[in-house]
């Protein structure tokens, strides 16, 4: 009865010691697997990581490039586009506008019914659209169809709260979130697309020509009577609330920054200065690139499985169409 008990202490110890053995061995394997993407997180987080010094530096090198653009065209990576907005909203605005946004996957349609100083927005209504994506690598006659049709629906579900002057001519500010080399406050032609769009005889066009002749073929009356980017517009909304606001920034599918310049800090306007002394200035800063940005092996990764390689860096590391690809 002894020798039992002893053999089975003995057995109940060494399974013990293989159970210890197993248990202890896939810990250590825990471990080290936890140890390791501790590791990569870690060395992830310091190649992203943005103190103090190097945001200055960064907006150091975003400043010396702003006054490079706003001195020649072409002369730096931010292109400083002037818009020809010299005037912002008051809030004394008064009527019917419509306005199409045209800016990334989607598109909206908005009608607007002002009150006039003190009535602020009446009504409003608006509708999304998502573009097809054989449409954004297409023809421009294809994508610009496509928009005016969908313009045309929205113009005829028009209703009662929504009134024009009789004899008058519908009117829609064009959002155009897009590098254009605006040539006046309703005409510009495309510099190049970016966020996913390829279509290239659309480049060196007059967006707003595009747009009016898919528009005629709708047998649509309506006429373009502002095209600006959607960061100009964004300003503009907001100074018809706020008489102080200066900026616009958008992070969405892209991004973007635009600002109320002096426009005697601008060289390479040769017009005659505006009776404000000032201009809205389009930097298109999601072109912006610097030895200062923190770019790691999967931005660059990214970059060069991109429909533009080496263009729109900095949009491609903080913009939402670009994230999810990088995590």
């Amino acid at each position: 009865m002894g020798r039992v008990v002893v053999v089975a202490a003995v057995i109940g110890v060494a399974t013990a010691v293989a159970v210890a053995a197993v248990v202890g061995r896939r810990f250590v394997r825990k471990w080290r697997r936890r140890a390791k993407a501790l590791a990569i997180v870690k060395e992830v987080e310091e190649k992203c990581a943005t103190p103090i010094a190097k945001l200055r530096q960064v907006a150091d090198a975003m400043t010396v490039e702003m006054h490079a653009g706003l001195a020649s065209e072409g002369g730096s990576k931010l292109k400083m586009l002037i818009t020809y907005v010299d005037n912002l909203p008051t809030g004394d605005e008064e009527g019917l506008f419509y306005a199409l946004d045209l800016g990334g996957t989607n598109f909206r349609v908005l009608r607007v019914q002002l009150g006039g100083k003190g009535g602020g927005i009446v009504s409003q209504e608006f509708t999304e659209v998502s573009i097809p994506p054989k449409l954004m690598v297409g023809s421009s006659s294809a994508l610009f169809e496509y928009i005016a049709s969908k313009l045309a629906k929205f113009v005829a579900e028009e209703g009662p709260d929504f009134q024009i002057h009789p004899g008058r001519q519908r009117e829609l500010g064009f959002t155009f979130s897009f590098p254009v080399m605006q040539t006046s406050i309703d005409s510009g032609n495309l510099i190049k697309w970016t966020k996913g769009f390829s279509i290239d005889d659309t480049v060196g066009k007059d967006i707003v020509a595009e747009l009016t002749k898919a528009m005629e073929k709708q047998g649509l009356d309506m006429r373009v009577t502002a095209l600006v980017n959607d960061t100009v517009g964004t300003l503009a909304g907001g100074r018809y609330t706020d008489k102080d606001v200066i900026a616009a920034v958008i992070l969405g599918t892209g991004t973007n920054a635009a600002y109320v310049e002096r426009a005697q800090a601008i060289p390479k306007w040769h017009g005659l200065l505006p009776k404000s002394g000032e201009m809205v200035i389009n930097m298109e800063w999601g072109n912006f690139r610097s030895s200062h940005l923190p770019l790691t092996e999967f931005d660059h990764a990214l970059d060069m499985e991109s429909l533009n390689p080496g263009e729109q860096v900095y949009e491609k590391i903080i913009s939402g169409m670009y994230l999810g690809d990088i995590v």
